[in-house]
């Protein structure tokens, strides 16, 4: 199977989309690594510790819920220096959601830590969703899916997948969650281990990130 196909974003789907973030204006080789739907208690700390062996910040977009249960992993994360970001509440799937309850969902979350970014859980969101939300949050997506949480793909797929299609400018999305830990755990220390190698900085997505007229679409 080529890994293009499964791990990158197609360059059709970016155009259709306004206002949503999939790679960012890089600084020399900055990109941009990203963990969805934690806080886990013992599977953050683990990403946690393995991201300050290599030196590298991060951005962690958290679900409401899961951060309301363990308010001290968030204060970690913070005091680290990595940046958070929203996924709703209860990691909501926008599609089957109504524009009214995602929103009110959403600003829950924002009861629990306040930030600028936003992240669809599954990155299903509606245009009513969308026209909403990118009011008050720049709305980030990725450009390199690492597949963690698939349990039909296997390790070395994963890190070949992400290594080979990350370059400066890339957010690249892992998951610190029960589904994903056993290939999160074989395969973010080597990807970590080549990506460093390779010369690039990981960075936090600013909470000023800026569209670019390169990255950004023309039309929902």
């Amino acid at each position: 199977m080529n890994s293009s196909i499964l791990f990158r974003v197609p360059r059709l789907l970016k155009p259709v989309s306004q206002n949503l973030i999939w790679e960012i204006e890089p600084k020399n080789n900055d990109i941009f690594l990203t963990f969805d739907d934690g806080p886990h208690p013992e599977i953050t700390p683990w990403v946690l510790e393995l991201l300050e062996k290599y030196n590298a910040k991060a951005t962690f977009f958290l679900v409401g819920e899961n951060a309301a249960k363990y308010p001290e992993i968030v204060k970690k994360i913070k005091d680290a220096g990595h940046h958070i970001g929203n996924h709703t509440y209860n990691h909501l799937k926008g599609w089957s959601t109504s524009a009214y309850k995602y929103y009110k969902n959403t600003l829950k979350c924002e009861e629990e830590f306040s930030t600028p970014l936003f992240r669809p859980p599954h990155g299903r969101i509606t245009r009513s969703q969308h026209n909403q939300l990118s009011k008050r949050f720049k709305i980030i997506m990725w450009s390199v899916l690492s597949g963690d949480y698939d349990r039909k793909l296997n390790p070395k797929t994963i890190i070949k997948g992400v290594v080979t299609n990350t370059h400066p400018g890339s957010v690249i999305v892992f998951h610190d969650s029960i589904k994903a830990e056993k290939n999160l755990k074989k395969a973010l220390p080597e990807v970590l281990d080549q990506l460093s190698g390779k010369g690039f900085t990981l960075k936090p997505i600013p909470y000023t990130v800026q569209y670019s007229n390169e990255v950004r679409g023309e039309g929902f």
